[in-house]
């Protein structure tokens, strides 16, 4: 089956298509600007790709993944300014008359990891991207994680110390949650620099990353994950994921005693920047089979 994949990021949109890691399309990457521009590129990029059997969607979110929702699945109450209540399925499904399927971005990425990547045999797991947003995909018995909605782990609550860290947060809807916090518009309004430009022993990453450990320890604890893949601009810096490795196990503080916490348990994604347009065509083969 051959699949048009679309990883919708905040930032950027990427599409390709293709059955697998060995002939997927060279990507066309458009910006993300406003909904009405995106999708008429992402639209044309898909023209160009065809023929194809079905369409996968790993978008940022949150997202509505109720089939029986009247409003469609569709983003919802986003942090990204105008796409709030966009519907992504049905304006692909009635131009291209083929099946669309929409997971979230990191339950995508999560997928890839699993069927190719750094999850390979593993049937728990979770995947972490930290860039523009944070965001968590979670696989449990094999499956991604939904329930009333997906996991929605960015936001999260942790703890934050006013003296060492006095920035109030980005979020718009929970100021110092984990996104608020640790994301890269979040770091760039901290020090007044993009996240992209600072350099490796700049003191903000040992914040981040301790963010970023408390996040992985709240996981441990709630969903048992056999190995967190942590990727995204932000958390593939090897300081950042070291320092979260070691806060994960700080904030633990022994109560899980496991062998596999003692080795390397935090790992990078093997797919690197693919792991979400190869997702994508996970989510629309599973939804087939």
């Amino acid at each position: 089956m051959r699949v048009a994949c679309i990883e919708l990021g905040g930032t950027k949109v990427v599409v390709a298509a293709g059955t697998g890691p060995d002939d997927l399309t060279d990507p066309v990457r458009i910006p993300t600007t406003d909904p009405n521009t995106t999708m008429a590129a992402i639209v044309t990029a898909l023209e160009a790709l065809m023929p194809f059997d079905a369409i996968g969607i790993a978008s940022f979110g949150p997202l509505c993944l109720d089939t029986a929702d009247p409003g469609g699945l569709r983003i919802t109450n986003t942090p990204k300014p105008g796409w709030s209540q966009t519907k992504l399925v049905e304006p692909l499904a009635r131009r291209f008359g083929v099946p669309v399927h929409l997971d979230t971005d990191v339950n995508g990425a999560a997928l890839g990891e699993g069927c190719w990547g750094a999850a390979q045999g593993l049937r728990d797991f979770a995947y972490i991207t930290v860039g523009t947003g944070i965001g968590v995909g979670l696989v449990v018995n094999g499956a991604p994680v939904h329930g009333l909605l997906h996991p929605e782990a960015g936001h999260l609550l942790v703890r934050r110390d006013p003296v060492k860290d006095p920035y109030t947060g980005h979020c718009p809807f929970h100021g110092d949650c984990l996104e608020g916090l640790a994301c890269g518009p979040a770091i760039a309004a901290r020090v007044g620099r993009p996240a992209e430009e600072l350099p490796e022993d700049h003191p903000v990453w040992p914040l981040v990353g301790d963010y970023i450990g408390q996040l992985c320890a709240s996981l441990l604890l709630v969903t048992a994950p056999r190995r967190i893949i942590l990727g995204g601009g932000v958390g593939q810096r090897t300081g950042v994921r070291q320092v979260a490795a070691q806060a994960m196990r700080t904030y633990l503080a022994g109560y899980l005693d496991v062998p596999a916490l003692r080795g390397e348990f935090i790992l990078p994604p093997a797919l690197g920047n693919r792991a979400g347009v190869l997702g994508a065509l996970v989510i629309a083969r599973r939804s087939r089979s």
